[in-house]
């Protein structure tokens, strides 16, 4: 029986590669629902080709659009926010493949978790966020979340049979962006332009930026105290220019476990999908020919500050990680349309942090709020305008 696929985001860069992955392996799975926000042209033509049973557009403007392009093709189609965390309650998914950008892919995530279907994590903001709360109710339904993160795939993979043998540490691996070895005077003059030039991977732009300020790792870290039960004195970066090691395990012995390969995110998003078995695939192969030189440096957290500002929402816990999420989402808005310099956002995330009320066990509304206020404390503090 074909494994029933649901993809939250299919239209961003982790839905379009899980989609290819899909269409190599079509004799094990199926799409079931797509959906996307507002790429309502993209959303109709993998539609076409995919035929899953239903899709959903986000943007309530767009349903005309999609439903009339689709309904020739018996394709249930739905619109808006509602539709989008109720899809998933459908008894004809199997897996839910979680790609939605930022704090926007939590109540889907934590509806499917609700209704027990298997979780393919590329949404990390989901643990970043509400990390107590979404690992709380997947334990208590039986559900599974595989890490579809490079590195969280990296260290879910080491890890495989090594459960009875505890982990002393994790190294996440970083490339160092396109401004490794750079100085102050030179981030503080850098554009946009520059910024969405990573020099390994091929990302959408939020995640591109969050990579070029090191945010993307500090999310990382705070994702991978969740997935993997881990203290933050345990976690670890460090950086890898050559992105060939994704990441590292210390077990407590001093032995040390490593995931290699080229960059190539399809890699990580097969294995969520087909796991517990590997599949054969035709992606390029690591040569060590090709890199005869594997190079590692200490990271500079006075430079990145969003490091030292990802391990203090950590340590603090409660809703700071929330508001860290949320001012980073806000000043990465605000970065991609020149209303802020790139050293000013650290400065503006660190104000919110120190602003927003502390909540200690918040609830999902808790979360919501405090989401909702962040941004609205950033754009204040940026006197920016939507």
């Amino acid at each position: 029986m074909k494994k029933r696929v649901a993809i939250l985001g299919s239209t961003g860069s982790i839905g379009t590669q899980a989609l290819e992955v899909i269409k190599e392996h079509a004799d094990l799975f199926e799409v079931e629902v797509l959906t996307a926000h507002c790429n309502a042209d993209l959303l109709i033509k993998q539609a076409i080709e995919f035929q899953p049973n239903a899709v959903v557009i986000g943007s309530d403007k767009l349903y005309s659009k999609v439903f009339e392009a689709l309904n020739p093709h018996d394709i249930k189609v739905y619109a808006g926010e509602d539709s989008l965390t109720q899809i998933v309650e459908s008894d004809n998914i199997d897996i839910v493949l979680a790609a939605i950008v930022g704090f926007a892919g939590l109540k889907s995530t934590i509806r499917a978790i609700e209704y027990k279907k298997t979780i393919a994590l590329a949404n990390k903001e989901t643990l970043v966020v509400a990390g107590k709360l979404v690992t709380t109710l997947a334990r208590e339904n039986g559900v599974n979340i595989l890490p579809v993160d490079s590195e969280h795939s990296a260290i879910f993979q080491c890890l495989e049979g090594e459960f009875q043998n505890p982990v002393e540490k994790i190294y996440l691996t970083a490339s160092g962006g396109p401004f490794r070895g750079k100085d102050k005077e030179f981030l503080s003059k850098i554009t946009k332009e520059q910024a969405l030039k990573h020099p390994n991977w091929e990302m959408g732009k939020k995640i591109t930026i969050d990579s070029a300020s090191m945010m993307n790792k500090g999310l990382e870290v705070i994702e991978a105290k969740w997935l993997f039960g881990l203290k933050p004195e345990q976690i670890n970066i460090i950086i890898h220019p050559q992105s060939i090691i994704h990441s590292i395990v210390q077990f407590e012995d001093g032995s040390m476990k490593a995931q290699m390969g080229l960059p190539d995110m399809k890699l990580p998003v097969q294995y969520a999908l087909s796991y517990p078995y590997r599949l054969k695939s035709n992606f390029p192969r690591f040569n060590f020919v090709d890199y005869p030189e594997l190079t590692f440096e200490k990271v500079d957290k006075d430079l990145f500050r969003n490091l030292n500002l990802a391990y203090e929402a950590m340590l603090q816990g409660g809703n700071m990680p929330c508001v860290l999420n949320a001012a980073n989402e806000a000043v990465v808005y605000a970065f991609l349309r020149d209303k802020i310099g790139f050293l000013e956002m650290p400065d503006v995330i660190e104000a919110c942090m120190q602003k927003m009320q502390f909540i200690k066990e918040p609830g999902f509304d808790d979360y919501v709020n405090s989401d909702k206020e962040a941004r609205r404390m950033a754009l204040e503090i940026m006197n920016y305008k939507l």
